[in-house]
This record gives structure tokens, C-alpha cells and sequence, in this order.
């Protein structure tokens, strides 16, 4: 196996001594700037990362954790994020938020950064799921928390709710409504909520023997421009669907916009489930039902799970805990005869 780079190896190709490399690596000054561009380029051409050097002596506690989501303006983020924030703050831990936009190059250079700060740790709802880019992480012996979707590509901590129950129990709601014609606002299929809610969708429709049509299953990307475009597609159906499950907030804002747009009547003409509350649920008229999460509870597992690897690196197993969602009935679901 190819050893990782070191700051002997950079120092050597920089034709340096390593305290001069050390010196450029950690900011001290005192270089020309010739020899700091010498060094800089030999650094980027071995993919040296900057702290590696500092990791092969004895760690020293930052007391800081970064936290990586892919969409800061998805609202489930940030209520993730106070309930990491509450139980840090008890520990004397500093937060550090990222968002990736949904991008994996994005995230592989918030991870090299993150390391180049020496944090303790990180929690992270990754944009990849393959998390090839997040061995760094691992290599530099640093723990990780997955939250909302796994990463396949070596195991840690995570935290997930119980999503396929979650979609099952709103396509269930419908059903039991008198829904048969049932579309599904769908997410990414290579993410773990995205897939596992359309699992749950198909397993309520075959327990209740309903066949699966193609025409009424939508494919999103959790944004709310594609839960827009979506229930515009299915509005343009020569047999319209009667109900409509959302697989995300996001998605379900979109849904209520195009609503509104098409004058599709929302409870009356089109029921509806959304998978997370929003703040637009008990607002609207009729008030959403929705598959709620307890977001608080997700953070602060998350960053016990994290203190606990921190503390105790690989002396307890890995976990994966998975919570309950709610199904919160208000006004968006209307009975129809079968």
C-alpha cells in the first residue's frame, strides 16, 4: 500500500530543511517568499495535508467539532444543529458549521480544512454516500458521526430516523382515506432517505394490494425548485393522482407553491402528506399532515455519539441508532369514496 506523504518527503522535494517547511506549514513567517511558494507547490503536487506532521506527535484537544450538511437552507439542519450546539455547549465544545450545497468536491475540501484546524471531531450528513473523500478523516484519526444518511465506505457512528416507517405510515393515511391513484414526490435514489422513503411508499402500496404506477412516482432532489416542477408534472396527468406524498420539507414547500400556482385545490381536490414538519404546516389552510422528526434529539445524540468516540476512540463498538418518526394528522388528507 502507497504510504501518505510526509514533511520530510515535502521538505525533500522542496529542496528545504523540514523546520523551514514547518515554519510555512503552520503560518510563523520568517521565509522568503520564493522558498514559501516552493514549498506551497510541493505541498499540493504530493496532496500533502498540512496537520499530518502535528498528528504523528500527541494529539492535543481543540475542544472543537465541525459539522458538515449538505443545505444549510433545508430547516432541518439547523434545528439539527441547536440540539448538537446544546449538549456541546454543557461539554465546553466549540461548533463549526459547513454546507456543502450538495457537492462532494465542495465537502472534500471542508473535510482537508476541517483537519488543517485540528478539529476533535466531525458530524457529518455527506453529499456522498461512497465517502471515499471522508477516509482523510479516518486516516487522520479523526471520529466521525454520520447523521441522516450513512457512509458506505467504512463504518462509524450513526444517526438516522426510521424513514421507511415514517413513508409508510403517510401512504398508509392515504389509504386508509380512500386514496388509491397515490403519487410520491421521490429524493435522490443514492441517498439514504431517498431511497428508503420510496421503500416505504412501495411497501404500503403492496401490503394493501395496490400495483405501483410509474406515472404517479417523481423523482426530486430534495430542493424546492424540483417539488415545484414535480407536482406540475403530475397536475398535467390525464388521470391526476388524488393524493400526493412529499419525501422531504423542501420539496413539500415547492409542492405548496405549485399548488397555489395551478389553483389545485389542496385537501379538497389533492390530499396530501409531507415527509417533516415546516413552518409553513400550520399555517396554510388546510394545516399539513406531516411525518415529523424529533431534529433536536437527532443533534444531541449525534454529538454524544461523537463525544463518546472522541473520549473512547475504538474502545466501544460502532453504533447505529434509528428514531421513530411521528405522523402528526391535521387537515391536508381527505376522505374520498373507493
Amino acid at each position: 500500500m502507497e504510504s501518505k506523504p510526509n514533511i520530510q518527503d515535502v521538505a525533500r522535494l522542496a529542496d528545504v530543511s523540514i523546520a523551514t517547511v514547518s515554519r510555512v506549514i503552520n503560518n510563523q513567517g520568517g521565509v522568503r517568499k520564493a522558498t514559501e511558494e516552493r514549498i506551497l507547490k510541493a505541498i499540493k503536487e504530493l496532496g500533502y495535508i498540512r496537520s499530518a506532521a502535528a498528528r504523528t506527535m500527541k494529539r492535543k484537544e481543540t475542544k472543537t467539532i465541525g459539522v458538515i450538511v449538505p443545505d444549510i437552507k433545508n430547516p432541518f439542519f439547523p434545528l439539527v444543529m441547536a440540539g448538537i450546539e446544546q449538549k456541546a455547549r454543557e461539554k465546553d465544545y466549540f461548533t463549526i458549521l459547513s454546507s456543502t450545497n450538495e457537492s462532494p468536491i465542495i465537502e472534500e475540501k471542508i473535510v482537508k480544512n476541517f483537519i488543517e484546524r485540528g478539529v476533535d471531531g466531525v458530524i457529518i450528513t455527506t453529499a456522498n454516500e461512497d465517502g471515499e473523500h471522508l477516509k482523510l478523516l479516518r486516516e487522520q484519526n479523526i471520529p466521525v458521526v454520520a447523521v441522516d444518511r450513512s457512509i458506505r465506505s467504512f463504518e462509524v457512528d450513526t444517526v438516522l430516523v426510521d424513514n421507511i416507517q415514517g413513508s409508510y405510515q403517510a401512504v398508509q393515511h392515504l389509504i386508509l382515506q380512500g386514496h388509491r391513484k397515490i403519487a410520491i414526490i421521490c429524493g435522490p435514489q443514492n441517498t439514504t432517505p431517498g431511497f428508503e422513503r420510496f421503500l416505504g411508499y412501495k411497501k404500503a402500496l403492496e401490503d394493501y394490494n395496490i400495483p405501483l404506477d410509474d406515472r404517479y412516482v417523481v423523482q426530486g432532489d430534495f430542493g424546492e425548485y424540483s417539488g415545484n416542477i414535480a407536482t406540475k408534472q403530475l397536475s398535467e396527468l390525464e388521470e391526476r393522482p388524488t393524493a400526493i406524498f412529499s419525501s422531504n420539507n423542501l420539496m413539500t414547500i415547492g409542492c405548496m407553491k405549485a399548488l397555489n400556482e395551478l389553483n389545485w385545490g389542496l385537501g379538497y381536490e389533492v390530499s396530501f402528506v409531507g415527509f417533516d414538519d415546516v413552518d409553513i404546516a400550520t399555517f396554510l389552510n388546510p394545516k399539513l399532515t406531516v411525518v415529523a422528526r424529533p431534529m433536536n434529539t437527532v443533534g444531541e445524540i449525534a454529538f454524544m455519539f461523537l463525544h463518546d468516540r472522541i473520549n473512547f476512540k475504538d474502545d466501544i463498538p460502532k453504533r447505529k441508532y434509528s428514531i421513530p418518526p411521528e405522523l402528526i394528522i391535521r387537515h391536508s388528507c381527505r376522505l374520498i369514496n373507493r
